[in-house]
């Protein structure tokens, strides 16, 4: 069996910055603001800055190092890249962990695949600490993580596998974005501002768009309610963040409760249809339970709301709140002088949309659900979907390739 070490014995966590005479003061350095990291892990190097525009304040760190966004919700999104800079030193956001490999690590991307396993993102999230909006994950679980540790020819091997997958599901992601562009613009043009008939339709706040009934808008059971230790491993089903992220329903990380829990929080039930929205970590993502879902409650992490089916259609609803302008715009102004933008019922419940006749809607629907077919084309069997790409990983980190 591979020998299985904690990370701060195959790499330097956050090492010391570069001695007097390493580096040259009249020189222009690479820097990387977060925003240059992306969550597909592509790093885009544009900016170089003057050493003492730099020298303070900011991450140094060297080309070959793997960044790890620290805070939320960079981390959960997966905001891990290798740092192929152009100068050997470089500088950065303050919110990035360094990992630098050991003499024991063939290659960085190693670490780089070990670092961005989905599980590896989970834990991390349950570990942050701070208050909302300004988690972060601690050094310390970064060190303590156990990475298998094979020989190097095995790590080379493993590395050059998942470097062939990642270019597949990389080309998977570029398709994607296309799609999504595609339905950004469709989205505006039948349903949003862009349609000429917009300022004739009659604005609705989200609480008038709900269900006329206690409870059609609500968040998941809080505190005590649920504990992450009362999860078993079947019974009835509990959605978070993972189900939602993707900005359209995805099972990923699966949590049951037991059916005496559910009596305890029945009210928490979601029912096809739905529209969930992620209103902590990673917030303002948001899709629509499908016809097929079992019975299942959701987690603190999610609001839910059950539409007026005769006013509005869910899949229109949840697309506003995580893409249209001016939903986003609003969101914004409720949240002026806050550190970050967030969300809550609140909120949720004063967000306005001019409301489209439903011709106009199923027709933004029916696009939708063509961009979906293409984007379900994708996930074939030659391993260019996430979940296969993550599968892979999983199997490579386990020794079972």
């Amino acid at each position: 069996m591979t020998e299985a070490v904690s990370l701060k014995e195959a790499a330097f966590v956050n090492p010391k910055a570069p001695k007097v005479g390493e580096i040259d003061p009249e020189q222009l350095y690479d820097f990387v603001p977060m925003q240059a990291v992306h969550e597909d892990g592509r790093i885009e190097v544009t900016e170089a800055r003057p050493h003492q525009e730099v020298a303070k304040g900011y991450t140094s760190f060297r080309s070959g190092d793997v960044l790890v966004a620290k805070i939320t919700p960079c981390f959960e999104n997966g905001k891990i890249a290798l740092a192929e800079t152009r100068t050997d030193f470089a500088f950065g956001s303050t919110e990035f962990h360094v990992i630098r490999s050991r003499e024991n690590i063939s290659d960085p991307r190693y670490l780089l695949h070990f670092l961005r396993l989905r599980r590896i993102r989970l834990e991390g999230e349950e570990r942050m600490t701070g208050s909302a909006g300004q988690k972060r994950v601690p050094r310390n679980f970064l060190e303590d993580l156990k990475i298998p540790l094979p020989e190097i020819g095995e790590q080379r091997r493993i590395v050059e596998i998942l470097d062939k997958a990642d270019g597949i599901r990389r080309k998977r992601v570029r398709l994607l974005e296309a799609v999504r562009d595609f339905l950004r613009s469709a989205y505006v043009h039948t349903v949003g501002h862009l349609n000429p008939n917009h300022n004739k339709w009659k604005p609705f706040k989200i609480d008038v768009l709900a269900e006329d009934r206690k409870g059609a808008i609500r968040s998941g059971p809080f505190g005590s309610a649920l504990r992450h230790g009362e999860f078993v491993d079947e019974g009835i089903a509990v959605l978070g963040i993972d189900n939602a992220v993707q900005n359209k329903f995805a099972w990923s990380e699966r949590r049951f409760i037991t059916p005496s829990k559910y009596e305890e929080l029945r009210r928490y039930t979601v029912f096809p249809g739905d529209v969930i929205i992620t209103i902590m970590g990673t917030t303002g993502r948001s899709a629509v339970v499908p016809d097929d879902i079992p019975e299942a409650i959701t987690t603190k992490h999610l609001a839910t709301i059950t539409c007026n089916k005769d006013l509005i259609h869910p899949e229109v609803l949840s697309f506003a709140i995580h893409s249209d302008p001016l939903i986003i715009r609003q969101i914004k102004s409720f949240n002026k002088g806050a550190i970050m933008d967030g969300l809550n019922l609140g909120i949720i419940r004063k967000l306005e949309i001019n409301l489209p006749p439903m011709a106009e809607q199923l027709r933004f629907v029916a696009m939708l659900q063509k961009a979906r077919a293409i984007e379900a084309k994708s996930q074939t069997p030659d391993g260019s979907g996430e979940d296969l790409f993550e599968s892979l990983s999983q199997r490579a980190f386990r020794g079972e390739l």
